[in-house]
């Protein structure tokens, strides 16, 4: 028989366990979200300064680096209202169906996922810049909804595709129009922002390539021949547009070949070979007098993009571009066999960025900015709706009470990127392009590094600017998508600006 000791302790035991079982059970539906609104987002909390040396702050403007979970609740301006002309007649008009079922890969097996047009990757649209584009879509089959984000280009904050946020779902059977002028020639992809992280690793996103106008001149190094290298991973197959095989590229000797990579993957791609090459933009801008690249590889982030010149070689010569590792473009003469440019090992050195190319003078002011944010990603043991875990923080604080990034048109925002979470993050910004100021307290000396998605590795820093020159509520996330599911995303809102569309409601609306 146990002494009476012994039933003591079991008693104190169990008291303890039962009482941490309530408790625990009680912050588990404490953090059911159920229907929520972004625009309480953040609780009304201030930026958490204790995260870094770089708290919210600002040039002398009123609530500047406060997360505000309000955001321009009082204003009269629904993203809604934000929209390209209506009176304008479209100059492109392209009709995408979404399909969920079999898709099939070419050279490879076939995986259930989602189709565009019959297809995965969806057709590739092609725009001149200053063109109107409208894309009708619709959801045929797609159970869960649907929606489509133009990833990289700055749209009005209506046509972002962010379900929940500028949209509902589109649901089977429904339709939604966008409309954007394709502002900034470059090189883009789209895909769906509902239930991303499944529906984009399963093949519902296609590429955007938006030309220079005629009048404007070639854009980057003069190339004479443009193709697109889209890069994915169907269960686990690594694809080049759509193919599970190496792609061969017809071009004359000297011909200058553009090659548009884009890496709509959840991990960074590699770009490489044994001839030299010249990267000519990132993420749809120009870098300002490339030079060659020769023994170093060029790294992607997740949703990056990299326009990539390569010079035909000589006659019965190919040269092989490396894309994504386990696929090539192989340019040169049609004739050539590809054993003539064998694969080479990935080289080891990474070509930086951030001293690539010639400086030329920023369009705007980034010394005096007039917000200034921190955002600090760590971890830290906690419970998303209603989901135990490892979960991400930012700036010491979890989802849903996240940082809210206020800003007013006009301003000069600058960001400083902390990344203590011991795991690489390539965070994308909707609705604008940021440059880089500098990396781990180096300044930046190349070509203005201009991108809307950025690897940040661990134990990394990064000081970012923008213009807000895009009224709306933009997502500012992971691009590893199920990085976002898992809280990894904030957002930056326009004063004033408002949204009548809520997540985990009626619509069924899960942008992440």
């Amino acid at each position: 028989m146990p002494s009476r000791r012994e039933l003591f302790r079991c008693a104190v035991v169990g008291i303890a366990v039962t009482t941490a079982l309530g408790a625990g059970a009680l912050a588990w539906s404490s953090t059911l979200l159920g229907e929520y609104s972004v625009m309480t987002m953040g609780g009304g909390h201030d930026v958490d300064t204790a995260a870094g040396g770089h708290s919210g702050h600002s040039a002398g403007v009123p609530g500047a680096g406060e997360a505000s979970g309000t955001g321009g609740a009082t204003g009269a301006v629904s993203v809604t209202s934000l929209i390209a002309d209506p009176d304008r007649p479209a100059d492109v008009r392209v009709e995408l169906v979404a399909r969920e079922g079999t898709v099939e890969v070419p050279g490879g097996r076939s995986i259930e996922g989602y189709t565009v047009n019959g297809t995965s990757p969806g057709p590739e649209i092609r725009a001149e810049q200053g063109d109107l584009v409208e894309v009708e879509f619709v959801n045929e089959s797609v159970a869960d909804g649907a929606t489509l984000h133009w990833h990289g280009i700055d749209v009005p904050n209506a046509a972002d595709g962010v379900a929940g946020i500028t949209q509902d779902a589109v649901p089977v059977g429904g339709r939604h129009v966008y409309r954007f002028v394709a502002e900034d020639a470059g090189t883009y992809w789209y895909h769906s922002h509902q239930v991303s992280h499944v529906q984009v690793e399963r093949g519902l996103l296609g590429a955007i390539v938006i030309e220079p106008a005629a009048t404007s001149g070639p854009s980057g190094d003069a190339a004479s021949r443009d193709v697109t290298a889209l890069l994915h991973v169907y269960g686990g197959q690594h694809t080049l547009n759509g193919r599970v095989a190496d792609e061969r590229v017809e071009a004359e000797p000297g011909e200058t070949v553009r090659v548009r990579v884009i890496n709509t993957d959840q991990g960074t791609a590699s770009v490489w070979s044994a001839e030299p090459f010249r990267v000519v933009a990132t993420d749809g801008h120009d870098v300002n007098r490339p030079s060659d690249v020769e023994g170093q590889r060029l790294l992607i982030p997740a949703g990056g993009r990299a326009d990539v010149s390569v010079r035909a070689p000589a006659a019965g010569h190919v040269v092989r571009l490396h894309v994504g590792g386990a696929r090539s473009m192989v340019i040169g003469d049609a004739s050539a066999p590809e054993a003539s440019a064998p694969p080479v090992r990935q080289p080891k050195e990474t070509l930086d960025l951030l001293a690539y190319g010639a400086p030329t003078p920023l369009s705007f002011d980034a010394s005096a900015p007039d917000r200034s944010y921190d955002y600090v990603i760590a971890r830290r043991f906690g419970i998303i709706d209603g989901r135990p875990g490892n979960f991400w923080t930012i700036n010491g604080r979890m989802f849903p009470d996240v940082p809210m990034f206020d800003v007013t048109e006009g301003d000069v925002v600058v960001m400083h990127l902390r990344n203590d979470s011991g795991d690489v993050h390539p965070m994308h910004l909707h609705g604008h392009h940021v440059v880089v100021l500098s990396r781990d307290g180096v300044a930046a000396s190349g070509s203005p590094w201009v991108v809307d998605s950025l690897d940040v590795h661990p134990g990394e820093s990064y000081d970012i600017a923008f213009v807000a020159d895009n009224p709306g509520i933009w997502s500012d996330h992971c691009h590893t998508l199920p990085h976002a599911v898992d809280g990894l995303i904030a957002h930056v809102m326009y004063e004033g600006v408002t949204t009548p569309f809520t997540i985990n409601g009626d619509a069924g609306n899960r942008p992440e």
